[in-house]
């Protein structure tokens, strides 16, 4: 059972951990997608410490950080997550929801989330539709790439 924890971005070991799983992550989603240009692939170490985003770790027991979540109140009520990612040895083993649980959890007075993803990314869509999550709008970014926005009500 993996545990969840909110990450500290002063610490360079925790910032390099999650550089490291943010580009492992986002490059196949990258593949998925058909986009490389894709921010946190263009991101430095440097960046990502400077980041205002609050991120949460997954940790296995014996292999590490298993996977990360990043939130950002944009508006009063109204919480992005603006990151989501699992290391490829640990897809399939319920590492991004129980992160989606535990944001729900932590911010439950949130009246609205909102994430996006890539449409063609699948398994991002299908995790986001079982966590209650709708389709709100599509936009294309690039030329044949398309990301899609979803949104889930919290607690009224």
């Amino acid at each position: 059972m993996n545990t969840i924890q909110k990450l500290d971005l002063r610490d360079d070991v925790t910032v390099s951990e999650l550089w490291s799983l943010q580009h492992k992550a986002y490059r196949l989603e990258a593949e998925l997608i058909g986009f490389h240009e894709i921010p946190p692939l263009l991101e430095t170490r440097d960046m990502l410490r400077q980041s205002h985003e609050t991120f949460y770790g997954s940790f296995d027991a014996e292999e590490g950080l298993a996977g990360a979540v990043a939130v950002m109140e944009e508006a009063p009520g109204i919480l992005t997550v603006t990151r989501m990612m699992v290391h490829p040895d640990h897809f399939r083993r319920g590492v991004a929801g129980s992160l989606l649980t535990h944001v729900f959890a932590c911010y439950p007075s949130m009246r609205q989330f909102i994430v996006s993803t890539g449409k063609l990314n699948e398994p991002a869509v299908a995790l986001y539709r079982k966590h209650g999550f709708v389709p709100f709008s599509v936009e294309e970014v690039a030329p044949g790439v398309e990301l899609i926005e979803f949104h889930r009500g919290g607690k009224l």
